[in-house]
C-alpha cells in the first residue's frame, strides 16, 4: 500500500478546471492522501466548493494574463506575486509532496512554488491545444498530463503522458435505457436526441433548437433538453406546439440517466463534455463555442470527428433546414451511430481520475508506479 501524502491541486477559474480537479482530489482521498485545494475568486468556484467542505480550500488572486502592452499587465505581475506568496506561505504550513495545477493563470503560482520547494509538479492540459497558461507553466513542471493525444506535439520537449481528461465522481455508470428513459416518463419505442450546451454557451445551442423544432416535429423523435440557466420555458413551449415529447430542464443533477437515455446528443465541445459523451459512448453532433479562447473546442471536436465519433456543425453556418436533416438522418441510421459510439469509447482513455492520480503516487518516494 503507497504512503499517505499531502498533494496540492490548483484548478480554479471554469469548470472546465475545477471539476476534473475535484475529480482527482476525490480519487487521492479514497487512496487515503490528504489534499489542498487552491481556487480562484469567481463565485463558481466558491459554490462549488460548499459540496466539499472536506477539502481544504485558499482562493488566489489571479486574473488572465492581458497582452504586455496592456495597463493591465502590471496589476496582472502584481496579482501573481501575491499568489505567489499566498501559496508558499500555505505550503510552508502544509507540507505537500507533489503539486498538480489543471491549467488556467490559477495553477501558475502553485506550480512555480512547488518547483521553488523541488517538489514534483504536473500540469494537466484537457483540450487538444494548450492554453496560454498551460505553456507558459510548462517549463516548471515536471510532466505534461493530457486529455488528448494529439496535444502532445504541442509540448515540445516536455515530458507528457496521456491520461484523459477527469469526469466528476458523482457522474455514475451508464444505466439501463428503458429505466433512464422512465425518469423523464419516455417512450423507450422513440429514439431520444439528448441537446446540452454546458455552462457556456447554451443559448447559441437553444437557438438552434428552437429554429429547427417545427421541421423536428415531422420525425417520430423525442427529445431531452437541458438548456442552462435561460431559456427551458421557450424549450418547452416550442416543443409543446410542435406536439414533440419531451423534458426540459435548466440543468440534471444525476447526468448518468440523461446520457444513458440519448441515441444522439448535441453538444459543445469542451473537454469535460467530450470524456463523458467516450465514457457513455455516445454518437454525436458537436456545435463547438465560437468565442472559446484560441477556438479550442474547434481543435477538440476535429478529434473526434476524425476519429469516427461526431459530426461537426459550425455555429455561424448552420442552416436548420439541413441541421434538421442531418438529426433525422443519423436517427434514423442504427449502424451508423452504432459504430460512432464505437469510436467514441476508443478514443479516449478510461478512468481518467485514476490515471491522473497513478501518475502523482509514482511522483512521491515510496509510490506505486502507474
Amino acid at each position: 500500500m503507497t504512503p499517505s501524502f499531502r498533494v496540492v491541486i490548483a484548478c480554479g477559474g471554469t469548470g472546465g478546471h475545477l471539476f476534473p480537479g475535484l475529480a482527482v482530489a476525490e480519487a487521492l482521498k479514497a487512496r487515503g492522501h490528504e489534499v489542498m485545494l487552491f481556487v480562484s475568486e469567481k463565485e463558481i468556484d466558491t459554490l462549488a466548493l460548499k459540496a466539499h467542505p472536506d477539502f481544504r480550500a485558499e482562493k488566489l488572486p489571479s486574473i488572465g494574463m492581458p497582452s504586455v502592452l496592456s495597463p493591465a499587465f502590471i496589476r496582472f505581475l502584481r496579482r501573481s506575486w501575491e499568489s505567489l506568496g499566498t501559496c508558499r506561505r500555505a505550503y510552508h504550513k502544509f507540507r505537500p509532496a507533489v503539486v498538480l495545477g489543471m491549467g488556467g493563470f490559477t495553477s501558475t503560482a502553485p506550480i512555480l512554488a512547488g518547483r521553488l520547494r523541488r517538489l514534483p509538479t504536473f500540469i494537466h492540459e484537457s483540450n487538444a491545444i494548450p492554453g496560454r497558461a498551460n505553456k507558459f507553466t510548462a517549463r516548471f513542471a515536471t510532466k505534461v498530463l493530457l486529455g488528448f493525444s494529439e496535444c502532445e506535439a504541442l509540448f515540445p520537449g516536455r515530458n507528457c503522458v496521456v491520461t484523459g481528461t477527469p469526469v466528476r465522481r458523482d457522474l455514475g455508470a451508464p444505466m439501463d435505457r428503458k429505466a433512464a428513459l422512465a425518469t423523464f416518463r419516455l417512450d423507450p419505442e422513440r429514439k431520444t436526441l439528448l441537446v446540452m450546451g454546458g455552462s457556456q454557451g447554451a443559448s447559441g445551442i437553444n437557438q438552434i433548437l428552437f429554429k429547427c423544432a417545427p421541421l423536428l416535429g415531422r420525425e417520430s423523435l423525442q427529445i431531452i433538453h437541458l438548456t442552462g440557466d435561460r431559456d427551458d420555458r421557450l424549450a418547452a413551449a416550442n416543443y409543446q406546439r410542435e406536439n414533440i415529447p419531451h423534458y426540459v430542464a435548466p440543468f440534471h443533477h444525476r447526468m448518468e440517466e440523461v446520457l444513458s437515455a440519448a441515441d444522439l446528443v448535441v453538444s459543445r465541445a469542451g473537454a469535460a463534455s467530450l470524456s463523458e459523451l467516450s465514457q457513455f459512448g455516445l454518437a454525436s453532433v458537436l456545435i463547438p463555442y465560437p468565442f472559446a479562447t484560441d477556438d479550442h473546442q474547434t481543435h477538440n471536436a476535429n478529434v473526434f470527428v476524425n476519429g469516427g465519433a461526431a459530426e461537426l456543425q459550425r455555429e455561424p453556418e448552420v442552416v436548420p433546414e439541413a441541421f434538421a436533416a442531418l438529426i433525422a438522418n443519423l436517427l434514423a441510421n442504427d449502424g451508423r451511430r452504432q459504430e460512432m459510439s464505437a469510436a467514441a469509447r476508443a478514443l479516449l482513455p478510461r478512468n481518467a481520475a485514476e490515471n491522473v492520480a497513478d501518475e502523482i503516487e509514482a511522483a512521491v518516494p515510496g509510490g506505486r508506479r502507474p
